[in-house]
């Protein structure tokens, strides 16, 4: 299995954890969350392996700026869900899929020991 990266592509985040990536030879596939959308099918494996509370980018814009009524049905991985695949840029990036684990943000430490295999 190879290693996934997703995410937007202009996510500070993202952008540092694609770098780190190439910088120290990892090979990935990168996948757009605003031109491939989120892949529904690798969401529930996502839920499983983070929680929902992780893969909620409750810091973020998007979440900021969605109704008091919308954030407040976010309560249990069933409504996240349905929240995360209408509205992707609440989810905290990146998730990447190693060939072990599943990972969700940019955590240099954790990735050099991911790397490695």
């Amino acid at each position: 299995m190879s290693i996934v990266v997703y995410g937007i592509p202009n996510c500070d985040t993202v952008k540092k954890a694609r770098a780190w990536l190439a910088e120290h030879g990892v090979e990935h596939r990168f996948h757009d969350f605003k031109k491939d959308g989120v892949p529904a099918e690798r969401l529930d494996a996502w839920l499983a392996a983070a929680g929902w509370e992780t893969l909620v980018n409750r810091k973020g814009t998007t979440w900021r700026k969605l109704a008091p009524a919308t954030q407040a049905g976010v309560h249990d991985a069933a409504s996240a869900k349905a929240l995360l695949l209408e509205q992707a840029s609440v989810i905290k990036r990146p998730v990447v899929e190693w060939p072990a684990k599943t990972t969700v943000g940019f955590d240099p430490a954790q990735w050099a020991l991911l790397a490695r295999g």
